[in-house]
């Protein structure tokens, strides 16, 4: 079983470094918008992975949170990037 996390640590590590190249080289800002809501989910699997390997929930509530924020943040970064203010 062990073995399975660590599979699961290094395709999420892989994943982790394919987003930062996309954050990175991206052509244009929505490319740079969805790869960095695509790192947010990937560390929210890092959190969950974490938790079911520790046993610890404290890591479960850090993987929520972590998505709750990544969500609102990008939801203002594509407000944002279309033109439209916050109140709209």
């Amino acid at each position: 079983m062990e073995t399975v996390f660590q599979v699961f640590f290094g395709v999420l590590l892989l994943c982790c470094f394919m987003c930062l190249y996309r954050i990175g080289r991206g052509p244009t800002a929505p490319d740079r918008t969805v790869a960095i809501d695509i790192l947010g989910i990937v560390i929210v699997g890092f959190s969950a992975l974490l938790s079911a390997v520790t046993g610890k929930e404290f890591y479960m509530n850090v993987a929520i949170t972590w998505a709750l924020v990544s969500f609102i943040g990008t939801i203002a970064l594509a407000k944002y990037l279309e033109g439209r203010g916050f109140d709209e």
